[in-house]
């Protein structure tokens, strides 16, 4: 019998501002979201019965939600919320994308996926809700693990 790959999943919450300035119904404004993101990791259970322990998921993941949390996200090429975050001095987070749920969701598995060093970890998905009734998902397969 082959070893069963087991899924364990955390969800975390942050508050952020974004906005995106080529969008033509209300999205083009400043405006936020009470984010939700549920970070699944996959793999196969270490000889403690675990996955990853849920203390090892916080350490990677909540540094990162720190950094947006009441922040502001701007794409570095939106000139006018970059000036005006820099100058104003408020919490921003400038990134190389326009901050949409998709965008956002992988911004964030790039990062933990750079944190994970467990080689028994096959996969690692991350959803981003952006509300309630609207998330985004990307996932990532760890083909060396054992």
């Amino acid at each position: 019998m082959s070893k069963p790959i087991v899924k364990v999943a955390q969800t975390f919450r942050w508050e952020m501002g974004h906005r995106l300035p080529y969008h033509t119904s209300g999205c083009q404004n400043f405006h936020g979201h009470s984010y939700r993101m549920i970070v699944e990791i996959s793999g196969y259970p270490q000889d403690n019965g675990m996955v990853i322990d849920f203390y090892d998921i916080e350490d990677v993941v909540n540094p990162l939600i720190d950094e947006v949390d009441h922040a502001f996200m701007c794409s570095n090429d939106d000139e006018l919320t970059r000036t005006f975050l820099i100058q104003s001095g408020l919490k921003a987070v400038f990134v190389d994308f326009y901050s949409t749920a998709e965008n956002i969701a992988l911004y964030f598995l790039k990062k933990i996926q750079e944190r994970l060093t467990y080689p028994n970890i096959t996969r690692l998905a991350v959803r981003v809700y952006e509300t309630e009734k609207e998330f985004a998902e990307v996932a990532v397969d760890f083909p060396s693990a054992t």
